[in-house]
């Protein structure tokens, strides 16, 4: 295996081209651009009732609109397009990408049936999968190495402020305008960023000549990229742990509107009235501020204490995630079987935060394992993974189990759903043993 990672060397003594400011620009860009993707991927969630009422769809229907639709393309095409990505333009990449999801996500208002629905996120997934893996890339070559797990940690701010922004946006239009005018809210700024990010970002290989071309010497073909990864079992294993974090984050998410309004109905419509607000309006208020701020803080937790950690010892990628696993799942129980539908929502700051905490460390760990010329593989990979398991399989099996809970087990609707969530928070123990399992291969596995 030392044959196999000895490029990495070529380019961890090389020196950031870009000074701080351009660096923060760069990764503005890059965070309004996770932001607007994360906002069009969620906005569905807070629509789910008025979708679901409106094309007469199951819950199971509705998890794989949440879910798999997007995560079949999402994550099936990342690889293919980080391995452009180690070739080509990487802005660019991310502009012709956001121009894709953003039109897709404005096709979705227009969808008449449930096939119609499933396409146009099926495309919303299409479009997102070139994404992420560049932008991973672009911020591990724009950071100084000791700093990354902070930026990536920052870039992923786009998941709880996209949340937080799709969940309000959409509420608040979807009572005044109706579910489709939010699909077309949502999508129409990524249309403008696109071509902001295509004529602002720089790709570093332009800059870095030397090693561009000792990268483009270096590069392996992807059977050579996943001899390397084969070889680190730290990747593989906070990749499934994170992935299981995510699936109960993505299927609880997918679901938490339907499980208020659906247990809270009464509540939420009288908390809403003084307000001068309907049911979906207030919901999307109160948890996109609440589990949005709270998102922001954990993630920014997660990356700050995860750089101090490794700095001490590198297997502090993998503590701080296992240690917020086991502490957030109580939270899950109390939310959902607590009578005071306030006292839930205010509630949802303790999973918020601790359900965050992962997402610096993780990227930081799958970009710090591999040599600079596969981290766009190494990221396409890690989401592969992460979103087949998280994105993919969470909600469908929220809704997979509510659907049996309410009909099989004689619960009904709201009662099926309600214990659809319980059952699925403890998956996080899981996701926690997986996490400490990885301390023990993180030092022997990282090269940068």
């Amino acid at each position: 295996m030392v044959d196999a990672v000895a490029p990495a060397a070529l380019a961890d003594e090389e020196p950031t081209p870009f000074n701080a400011r351009y660096r923060a620009f760069a990764l503005a860009i890059l965070l309004g651009a996770y932001i607007l993707s994360f906002l069009d991927r969620q906005v569905v969630s807070i629509l789910a009732e008025p979708i679901k009422q409106d094309l007469g769809l199951a819950d199971w229907q509705l998890g794989m609109l949440t879910g798999l639709a997007f995560a079949l393309f999402y994550t099936t095409l990342g690889i293919p397009i980080a391995r452009l990505a180690e070739r080509f333009s990487r802005p660019w990449i991310i502009a012709a990408s956001m121009a894709l999801w953003s039109g897709f996500t404005v096709l979705s208002g227009r969808a008449q049936t449930f096939p119609q629905m499933l396409i146009a996120r099926m495309g919303v997934g299409f479009g997102e999968a070139g994404c992420n893996p560049c932008a991973h890339s672009l911020i591990a070559d724009y950071t100084p190495k000791e700093k990354r797990a902070s930026a990536l940690a920052t870039y992923s701010l786009g998941i709880p402020i996209g949340t937080l922004l799709g969940l309000v946006m959409g509420g608040l239009i979807a009572d005044a305008y109706g579910w489709r005018t939010a699909f077309f809210v949502a999508g129409a700024p990524g249309l403008v960023l696109a071509l902001v990010a295509g004529f602002c970002l720089k790709e570093p290989r332009k800059y870095m000549s030397a090693l561009a071309t000792r990268q483009a010497e270096a590069a392996p073909p992807l059977s050579a990229a996943f001899k390397v990864l084969a070889g680190k079992p730290t990747f593989w294993l906070m990749a499934v742990a994170a992935g299981l974090m995510a699936f109960v984050g993505y299927g609880q998410g997918a679901f938490n509107a339907a499980f208020f309004m659906r247990l809270h109905g009464e509540e939420l419509a009288l908390l809403a009235a003084p307000y001068g607000l309907k049911s979906a309006g207030f919901l999307g208020l109160a948890l996109g501020l609440i589990g949005g701020a709270a998102g922001i803080v954990g993630t920014l937790l997660g990356g700050w204490f995860a750089d101090i950690a490794a700095r001490k010892d590198a297997r502090g990628y993998a503590v701080v995630p296992a240690a917020a696993a086991v502490l957030a799942l109580p939270s899950y129980y109390f939310i959902y079987t607590v009578a005071d539908p306030m006292t839930a929502l205010w509630l949802t700051i303790i999973p918020s935060i601790l359900g965050s905490l992962w997402y610096g460390p993780v990227f930081a760990t799958a970009q710090s394992v591999v040599p600079a010329h596969t981290r766009a593989t190494a990221a396409a990979l890690l989401l592969l993974v992460l979103n087949l398991i998280g994105l993919g399989l969470g909600p469908l099996f929220v809704g997979l189990l509510s659907d049996a809970l309410a009909t099989a087990g004689g619960l009904g609707a709201a009662e099926g759903l309600r214990w659809s969530m319980v059952l699925t928070s403890f998956f996080t123990l899981i996701a926690a043993a997986i996490f400490w399992l990885a301390r023990k291969t993180m030092v022997r596995d990282l090269v940068s």
